[in-house]
């Protein structure tokens, strides 16, 4: 694979979790919130939400980073 390709490809795979992460972090409160504002303001709904925010992101940084290099060894 050339090498500008990968760099362009390698900084988009650094991005992409960063955009999904923030669109999920905003979106958490809809999907598991249960509409409970007393719930939501307690540390255990924060440990899930960054917990599963930084998860999520994590995957895709590791699928996007495998994809990228997945043939530059050679």
């Amino acid at each position: 694979m050339d090498n500008t390709l990968t760099v362009i490809l390698g900084i988009v795979a650094i991005l992409l979790p960063l955009v999904v992460g923030r669109l999920f972090w905003k979106r958490f409160d809809h999907y598991f919130g249960r509409g409970d504002e007393a719930y939501m303001d307690t540390l255990e709904y924060f440990l899930k939400k960054i917990g599963s925010t930084v998860l999520l992101a994590f995957v895709i940084l590791w699928i996007g980073m495998s994809l990228v290099f997945k043939g530059s060894a050679s």
